[in-house]
């Protein structure tokens, strides 16, 4: 089977991985802005009979939109019979119902835009709201892998009595799962938030806490706000300065820098979104989900 990955350059060594694990092929795939804000993409041409993936971290989703058009009917114009996509971050899935009258419902649009250019969408830890599956918005097939059981193996290796916190009660599931895999106990913070940037936070049994080492978990970080009130929340309580740990490390502005200074011990994060950060790699999870894909 022909297989080709075609990574848009910031995910080229993620990309690698993947590639590694599916002894598939990577091909090039350029992407150049113009002053104007129009994107020119430029890929592989010997694609002819190939099943092929194009590998695209969607954290900047309205910068990339039209590239990712123009890369899949790119290179199915060049023959490839299968075009996939592995986005490691999906974007547009908080906007899914109708908060306030006139709004657009983005996520089951995105779905939409994104089916007419590939056949099949693999990606990592969505936050799926109120939908109970990715297959509840996309019609082609979608798979998601869960990188609970990573995120448990870096905090059993690198952080020696630990106790894993979570941001806020939508977290209590897998902040949970994860605690249960790396073998130490956890604890939900209680959250009221005001605004985007107004976030006020407590937890529950501080006392359980101390002499552990908080390690905060939360799925996306965009602001860090939320990580931010919960750093400051362990701090007032006298508790040792937090790790913390990003699934999707997107990290809007200065708020890497923002979560540093408020006092995290050390931030890390997987690998869905490019970031100096990344300690812990999602490619194989990627891979064994799309092996079966490629093959249809």
């Amino acid at each position: 089977m022909n297989q080709i990955l075609l990574p848009f350059p910031l995910q080229r060594r993620l990309a690698e991985s993947i590639a590694s694990a599916l002894q598939a092929r990577i091909g090039r795939l350029d992407w150049r802005r113009f002053p104007d804000g129009e994107s020119l993409v430029a890929i592989d041409d010997a694609l002819d009979g190939a099943s092929v993936a194009i590998v695209a971290s969607l954290h900047h989703p309205d910068e990339m939109a039209l590239a990712l058009r123009f890369a899949a009917a790119t290179a199915r114009e060049f023959g490839a019979k299968r075009v996939g996509l592995i986005a490691p971050y999906l974007a547009y899935m908080r906007q899914d119902k109708r908060f306030h009258a006139g709004e657009a419902v983005n996520a089951p649009l995105f779905a939409r835009f994104l089916e007419e250019s590939f056949d099949w969408l693999v990606t990592a830890d969505p936050h799926l709201h109120r939908n109970p599956t990715l297959s509840a918005l996309y019609g082609i097939p979608a798979r998601t892998v869960a990188t609970a059981s990573l995120v448990a193996d870096w905090i059993r290796d690198n952080v020696p009595n630990a106790i894993v916190i979570g941001p806020d009660s939508e977290s209590e599931q897998w902040v949970a799962d994860i605690a249960g895999r790396a073998g130490v106990p956890h604890q939900v913070l209680n959250k009221i938030r005001r605004g985007d940037r107004d976030v006020e936070v407590s937890l529950p049994d501080a006392e359980a806490a101390r002499g552990l080492t908080p390690v905060i978990v939360d799925d996306i970080v965009s602001s860090g706000r939320t990580v931010i009130e919960t750093i400051d929340q362990l701090k007032r309580l006298g508790l040792a300065p937090p790790i913390c740990v990003a699934i999707h490390a997107v990290f809007a502005g200065d708020a890497y820098e923002q979560l540093l200074a408020a006092g995290a011990a050390r931030v890390v994060s997987t690998d869905s979104i490019v970031h100096p950060s990344n300690a812990i790699s999602i490619g194989g999870l990627l891979a064994h989900a799309s092996a079966d894909l490629f093959s249809v």
